[in-house]
């Protein structure tokens, strides 16, 4: 299972130094960009990823918990996104904004809350690069794990299996050495926040994850 570093928590005033001992032995950064409407929570723009892309090659994943993901894909793009991911309870036309994700030169991805099925995504999965399954209610850091979420993504294994996709499987939402042993068999990566940065040793905290 690869790790996603969610930088929700970091000291925003010293970025570089707080990523500075960890970020070798991260797979992914990941991006929670929040708007305050879709969420009841505002984080940044693609002004802040352009910055921290200036600091590493490690391959972005950026979580757009905006409501209006399409008017903004462009520049989340430019800003050195690699993976883009919206909701799909967002309000848009999900298979127009997955073609403009894929138009602006990123993979794309798409998330669903903790109430969402994976039914409601089905019809997608074929056009996807990554399935983002939130377990906890996004637009904060710290929340505790909800179990129903092990079972979408076994659920999001068996389909990609069955019909031979080629999405990633990702977690999001109070991962820790603990919660992830849940999902490490039904999930390719996994966001991590708290757990890791928040950590007296996040490198072990990290290690810990990976070597689940």
């Amino acid at each position: 299972m690869k790790v996603s570093l969610s930088i929700l928590t970091i000291d925003y005033a010293n970025v570089e130094k707080s990523l500075s001992n960890i970020i070798d032995d991260i797979d992914y950064v990941h991006m929670d960009v929040m708007d305050g409407v879709f969420v009841p929570n505002i984080s940044f723009g693609y002004s802040f990823i352009a910055s921290l892309r200036k600091l590493t090659n490690k391959t972005f994943d950026t979580h757009l918990m905006i409501m209006h993901p399409q008017n903004y894909i462009e520049q989340f793009a430019n800003a050195g996104s690699n993976y883009i991911t919206f909701h799909v309870e967002a309000d848009c036309d999900v298979m127009e904004t997955i073609k403009l994700i894929k138009k602006n030169g990123c993979k794309a991805g798409l998330s669903i809350k903790p109430n969402t099925p994976v039914s409601e995504i089905e019809k997608y999965l074929p056009y996807l690069d990554m399935v983002l399954v939130m377990s906890v209610e996004p637009g904060f850091g710290g929340q505790k794990f909800m179990m129903d979420a092990v079972d979408k993504c076994k659920e999001l294994k068996c389909l990609r299996e069955e019909n031979n996709y080629n999405y990633l499987i990702n977690i999001d939402g109070g991962i820790n050495n603990i919660t992830g042993a849940y999902v490490k068999d039904y999930v390719d990566l996994a966001v991590s926040g708290s757990y890791v940065l928040n950590a007296v040793n996040p490198v072990e905290n990290l290690e810990k994850l990976k070597n689940l």
